[in-house]
Formats: structure tokens, C-alpha cells, sequence
């Protein structure tokens, strides 16, 4: 498990892999499966530091994918990295605040 993350922390990884499987698919299902459980929590009455913390419990994972999309992007260099790049950060925004 541990690869895992180092390889993408070092840009290890192909970057298409990285970007398109890692984030948008595998980050974006975490996400909406925590949203779903906490509103799911939410309807049980359950506290609301419960419901929120099952929320934002991805939000580390996808800030680390994110830093390692642009670490791996900058190694590459050109327009799909740039691309690559401000697509992880709108990403993000996204998986935080919706």
C-alpha cells in the first residue's frame, strides 16, 4: 500500500493512470459514496460532527492526488500537464464543496 502512494508521490506513475483513473474516477466515486453515507447519517438524526466528518473524510486522499497529479504533471511538461494541472485543482474544489 505503501507503493502505491510513493510511486505517486515521486511522479512514478504514467500520468494519464494517475490523472483519469486515481482522480476522476476512483477519487470521484470515494467522494460520492462518503457523501451519500453521510446523507444517509443526516437522515438518521445522527450528529452532525458524525455526518461531517463521514463528508470530508476523503478530502485528504484527493488533496494528496491532487498534489501528485501536479507533481507528475510538472515533470512532463506542455499543454496536456498545464491541462492536467488546472483539471486536478477544479477536481478538488469540486469533491470539497459539492
Amino acid at each position: 500500500m505503501t507503493d502505491f502512494f510513493r510511486t505517486r508521490w515521486r511522479g512514478e506513475v504514467p500520468p494519464d493512470r494517475l490523472f483519469w483513473r486515481d482522480m476522476l474516477i476512483v477519487g470521484t466515486f470515494l467522494s460520492i459514496a462518503s457523501s451519500a453515507l453521510a446523507l444517509i447519517l443526516l437522515g438518521l438524526k445522527l450528529p452532525l460532527w458524525l455526518v461531517l466528518a463521514v463528508h470530508f473524510l476523503p478530502v485528504p486522499y484527493n488533496i494528496f492526488l491532487t498534489i501528485a497529479v501536479w507533481r507528475t504533471a510538472e515533470k512532463s511538461g506542455g499543454l496536456k500537464a498545464q491541462l492536467m494541472m488546472l483539471g486536478s485543482a477544479i477536481w478538488l474544489i469540486a469533491t470539497v464543496v459539492v
